[in-house]
């Protein structure tokens, strides 16, 4: 049986085999697969992770969580685990030095933001947040994976 405390470490881990092979995906279709979002919606994804980010800095476990999707939050089971989950699995995304959005992209429903991060050490990253609208026209993060952004920052 599966304790409470190996939630957020599964989830990590199932979690990131599926933004893997969603951002296989979207690399192999590339941008001309891609719809145009509109401006507002543009707007709406990116406050979404904004205001996540905003309160993963001020450590408020229940803002934090309640930017991602249901199935996330049914997951994970509780918003003090979400942040440990983060702190833990996430450190980049906890508390970044800066983040420069890139525009996002919608692939059938799914939106893609892209999110330039850079750390207390001066180490860039790379956040691929993936959101999804909901039933009451809200944007909610259904994932996010993180890797080294070895690029040039915008």
């Amino acid at each position: 049986m599966k304790t409470s405390s190996t939630l957020p470490s599964l989830f990590a881990c199932h979690l990131a085999q599926w933004l893997a092979a969603a951002l296989a995906a979207f690399m192999l279709w590339g941008p001309a697969q891609a719809s145009p979002l509109s401006s507002d919606d543009e707007k709406g994804v990116r406050a979404v992770v904004e205001g996540q980010l905003a309160a993963l800095a001020r450590d408020d476990a229940r803002a934090a969580f309640s930017f991602a999707a249901p199935n996330v939050r049914r997951t994970v089971g509780s918003a003090a685990q979400f942040m440990e989950m983060v702190r833990r699995n996430y450190p980049a995304i906890y508390r970044p030095a800066s983040a420069a959005f890139l525009k996002p992209e919608d692939h059938h429903g799914q939106v893609l933001q892209r999110v330039q991060l850079m750390d207390d050490d001066g180490n860039a990253w790379l956040a691929f947040y993936s959101l999804q609208r909901q039933k009451d026209k809200t944007w909610r993060i259904t994932g996010c994976q993180v890797v080294p952004n070895k690029g040039r920052m915008a």
